[in-house]
């Protein structure tokens, strides 16, 4: 415990002062009531204001690295999707299906992971699905089924790199891993998942769609190449998105951390994006720009860091980190297993974003049970594995779930919690057992 919580009013008990402020935030962001933001910062403001945490040792608490990239890869992709770039690609891929209704159906899914990947998830479905919808209308089949895929996908795809789904970018600036560890550890499971997913989806809607001829030649007759809105843009975005991830490949070398890779990235194309226009146009796109930027999910990061941070400084994750060690009789493994499986069922009830800032510091403070950091990685993964994917198990599991979710209403394609959850939750299930095979066979 820090000198920090010894200022806690009326001298009360660090711990359940701030295991209760914990509690109270993460339940009012459960009731969805209020923005999630607000309530992060809300509860934040409650550990200083309570005396569990100052104010510098509550800015300690924020992941600095994990903002920074968050907010340089939503500048990136701001800019990237005025060259129509993203479009482009989702109608390509339902050409190449040559319109036919089950083969648009595994592309987008395959399309949407690998995007999921190398942007983030809940970019990728908010450049994907109003596209998915328009294809859908011209073949005239149900979308609730490309939808569903996508969000399956996004969750999958994201889960393969770093800076593909936010809880990866949480563990990996917390634990130190790096594009490469990610894609090394992770990628080879999540090709498996998805594969096995799309299988699953095939044979529940796929082979049973049809389109008539006559929608097939609308799909068709469509000119993916109008899609494209700048090809100055197009070619600048194509080249500072690939220095980008070749930067994350090579972070280590170039001794960089990913938040400095992403801000930098994000500059050099916004300065690119304002030499090619005018002055009047360049001011718009800049405060077009920084407006596309996420900040209720920046905001909300923010809170979060200092609400956990509170509770690790108040005592209660080291107290349940020599609990969990316990528990599992000090064998790796079995707290491997525990993880995966307790992330992904925990995962699909609440946003795996807030509980996976949680359960860092809770790994953390079980490394000299472990022998030491270096022991526990494969727990990153077995974390990384279950938040990611168990976000798929309910409309609430994860951020990419509750915005196709929204478009859809929007658009008259109704996602109704307990449908959605019938077929999302088995499926899911699947994929977390597919991940423990995978795990017991490389790890322990």
């Amino acid at each position: 415990m820090t000198h920090a919580a010894s200022h806690i009013w009326f001298g009360l008990n660090p711990m359940w002062v701030s295991t209760c402020v914990l509690l109270a935030t993460y339940a009012v962001i459960i009731s969805e009531k209020i923005n999630r933001a607000i309530v992060a910062l809300l509860g934040a403001a409650a550990m200083i204001g309570v005396g569990v945490l100052d104010q510098a040792e509550a800015i300690k608490g924020v992941d600095w690295n994990t903002i920074g990239l968050l907010t340089g890869m939503m500048i990136l992709v701001s800019i990237s999707r005025r060259s129509g770039m993203f479009q482009y690609v989702a109608i390509w891929a339902a050409q190449t299906a040559k319109a036919h209704p089950a083969g648009i159906l595994l592309l987008l899914q395959l399309a949407t992971a690998v995007l999921s990947a190398l942007l983030d998830n809940v970019t990728t479905v908010l450049l994907i699905v109003p596209v998915t919808l328009a294809i859908t209308r011209e073949l005239e089949v149900p979308p609730y089924p490309f939808l569903f895929s996508e969000i399956f996908a996004s969750n999958i795809g994201g889960t393969a790199t770093l800076i593909g789904d936010p809880p990866n970018i949480l563990i990996g600036s917390q634990a130190g891993l790096s594009f490469n560890d990610f894609v090394v550890h992770l990628t080879p499971v999540i090709i498996v998942v998805m594969l096995i997913q799309a299988v699953m989806i095939h044979l529940i809607w796929g082979r049973q769609m049809r389109a008539t001829a006559e929608a097939e030649a609308r799909v068709l007759a469509l000119q993916a190449v109008d899609t494209i809105q700048d090809w100055l843009l197009l070619k600048q975005a194509g080249i500072v998105l690939t220095l980008v991830i070749v930067a994350f490949v090579f972070a280590r070398q170039l001794d960089l951390e990913p938040a400095t890779i992403a801000m930098a990235g994000a500059a050099v194309l916004m300065l690119l994006d304002n030499w090619a226009h005018h002055s009047e146009k360049a001011a718009h796109n800049v405060h077009q720009t920084f407006g596309d930027v996420e900040w209720i999910t920046i905001f909300f990061f923010v809170g979060l860091f200092i609400v956990v941070h509170g509770v690790e400084v108040g005592g209660l994750l080291t107290l349940l980190a020599n609990q969990l060690v316990a528990l599992t009789g000090g064998h790796l493994a079995i707290a491997g297993y525990s993880i995966l499986w307790a992330s992904a069922v925990l995962s699909a009830i609440v946003d795996n974003i807030p509980f996976v800032a949680t359960m860092i510091p809770l790994i953390k403070a079980m490394a000299p049970a472990y022998g030491g950091a270096d022991k526990i990685e494969p727990l990153w993964w077995c974390l990384s594995l279950g938040a990611c994917l168990g976000g798929n198990g309910t409309l609430i599991g994860a951020s990419a779930n509750l915005t196709v979710a929204g478009i859809g209403d929007r658009s008259g394609v109704p996602f109704r919690f307990l449908t959605y959850s019938l077929y999302a939750f088995p499926m899911m299930l699947v994929s977390v057992a597919v991940c423990h095979i995978y795990v017991w066979l490389r790890y322990f």
